[in-house]
């Protein structure tokens, strides 16, 4: 059963392991996760389905063809990017119901062409030690879920 109460949205995803975590995640969790193109892999690779296990089917999953298409079918109220280019941390956020939380790929993060598109104050970052440069994705995600899910009173949860 899927429990939609926020979207997790992954930009041009190109490791596959890291989004068949992801996958499992949104299954666990009811969040819905959207796929914005080029995907660096195939939907029926063999290391993202080994990733997700069986939670495939437990998970709602969009593809769109660009973060452009994504806006227009979506129409998020708000939309959470998730970059290491803000002194934002998201910790100091009040996610809410609706939030579309936007991670970019793991190779080059959110271009500047989609940041520009988020509000300041709608940029957040996961705080790290001064000499690290990024967390896995799918960690990432994890983090920023579950915090989101607990704001939330993890409803649904057992």
């Amino acid at each position: 059963m899927i429990i939609v109460m926020l979207d997790v949205v992954l930009f041009q995803p190109q490791i596959p392991p890291n989004t068949g975590n992801i996958i499992r995640l949104c299954a666990n969790s009811g969040f819905r996760l959207h796929l914005i193109e080029p995907l660096g892999f195939d939907l029926e690779d063999k290391k993202l389905r080994r990733a997700g296990l069986d939670y495939h089917e437990f998970a709602a999953i969009q593809r769109h063809a660009n973060f452009n298409s994504f806006i227009e079918k979506e129409q998020p109220k708000r939309v959470l990017a998730i970059t290491t280019k803000t002194n934002n941390f998201y910790g100091d956020v009040n996610f809410k119901e609706g939030d579309y939380l936007l991670f970019g790929s793991e190779t080059g993060g959110l271009p500047e062409e989609v940041r520009i598109q988020i509000p300041d104050e709608d940029k957040i970052r996961i705080p790290m030690l001064k000499e690290s440069r990024s967390m896995n994705l799918s960690n990432a995600a994890a983090v920023i879920v579950y915090d989101a899910w607990r704001q939330l009173g993890f409803p649904n949860a057992v």
